[in-house]
């Protein structure tokens, strides 16, 4: 016979399976960009990890730390400048 606590609740794992996705959707955006030098796909994979916050999530914008906002906000403008680059390039 055992035992188990009602208030038992499973472990949130989210945290840490968006910090994995986050740094595996970078990573294939940077492997596009430096190795293939395809820039929509890497934007793509950028875009993509953006989806999966490397921080709690459950944390509101204004009460983030500084150096999580910080690295959110260069995120986007790295992906704003792969834009830019493509459409000069296409243009």
């Amino acid at each position: 016979m055992t035992t188990t606590k009602e208030n038992d609740k499973p472990k949130d794992l989210t945290f840490k399976y968006n910090r994995f996705l986050y740094g595996a959707f970078v990573a294939l955006g940077l492997y596009f960009l430096l190795a293939k030098k395809d820039i929509p796909t890497a934007m793509s994979n950028f875009g993509i990890a953006l989806i999966f916050d490397p921080f709690d999530q459950k944390v509101m914008w204004q009460n983030r730390s500084l150096y999580q906002r910080v690295w959110l906000i260069v995120h986007i403008i790295i992906l704003f400048v792969l834009l830019v680059v493509w459409l000069s390039q296409k243009f």
